[in-house]
């Protein structure tokens, strides 16, 4: 079982390329890494990092005994999962980070805490950049394309997005034409908590050129107040249609400006390539995938 350790210690380090972020997920110091990697180094006869005072790197050979100890621990894993299936129960915490747009998708975790009630989520909202291994996270749920290689993904779903107000105050204020009739109504705009800037909002005028100069009535770095401002009559606001679609059901809010609208993202969740999915972490992703855009989820 020492072995055993020393190569889930050589796997983290590879993995964060950090033996301060490889002791930060394993419950241990840096120099307890190091001095794992050096033993692991001296028993093998060869060098697996190449070391510097800023940075650490695989070497060839620590490139090619990475691939092998990630099998070898897949196969061990494999094997627990196996007898621990038996039980017919998955258990445990899963680590889960969602962007800040996550109350929304609520009802649907909630759902899965409810199928699965000795399955604890530990939620994380936020919509900074997350490095999913190094924070230590079981998985990550985000728009947008995935740009690292240490990590698998699975679509969960498309979403557009609308330009929504109430009828009382399309009622008092007209209801807009063209994007460019918006200069003259009040709107309710997102900023992104990260930056501080301004979401724009994804529309093009008649001529075709980009609409971004949309005045800001009220500002909210979440979008649930912009729904409730948009249902209270206080204005238009631009929102995912998942997260409009009850209250568009319900009539509570209309959509306008629908064929200037050209844009819309892609849900999608992701976890890290080198470990073998769990029990509870494919339950969750499988369960994601089949209920968070479908119709009754809401």
């Amino acid at each position: 079982m020492d072995s055993v350790s020393a190569l889930n210690v050589f796997v983290q380090a590879a993995d964060t390329l950090s033996f301060t972020a490889a002791g930060r997920q394993l419950g241990i110091s840096s120099s307890a890494v190091g001095k794992a990697i050096a033993r692991l180094e001296h028993r093998l006869g060869v060098r697996l990092f190449h070391r510097s005072t800023r940075a650490v790197s695989l070497t060839p050979e620590g490139r090619l005994f990475l691939e092998r100890c990630r099998r070898i621990l897949g196969e061990i894993e494999a094997a627990e999962l196996e007898l621990s299936q038996s039980r017919e129960d998955p258990r445990g915490v899963l680590r889960v980070s969602l962007p800040l747009v996550g109350m929304l998708l609520m009802p649907t975790l909630s759902a899965f805490m409810q199928k699965w009630p000795s399955i604890t989520l530990d939620l994380d909202f936020t919509d900074r950049l997350t490095d999913v291994i190094e924070e230590g996270f079981d998985a990550v749920i985000r728009t947008g394309e995935v740009s690292d290689s240490r990590l698998m993904t699975r679509k969960l779903g498309e979403f557009r997005y609308r330009l929504v107000g109430a009828p009382a105050y399309f009622a008092e204020h007209a209801t807009p034409q063209a994007p460019s009739d918006l200069a003259a109504h009040r709107c309710l705009r997102h900023r992104y908590p990260s930056t501080g800037k301004l979401e724009d909002w994804p529309l093009r005028d008649a001529a075709g050129s980009d609409m971004s100069s949309i005045p800001a009535t009220a500002v909210s770095t979440v979008i649930e107040p912009l729904i409730e401002m948009a249902k209270s009559g206080l204005g238009i606001a631009c929102l995912p249609d998942f997260a409009v679609r009850t209250a568009i059901a319900e009539g509570a809010v209309v959509t306008v400006l629908d064929k200037f609208v050209d844009h819309g993202g892609t849900f999608r969740i992701l976890w890290p390539t080198s470990r073998h999915i769990s029990p509870k972490l494919r339950l969750f992703v499988d369960f994601v995938a089949e209920n968070l855009f479908a119709e009754g989820s809401r």
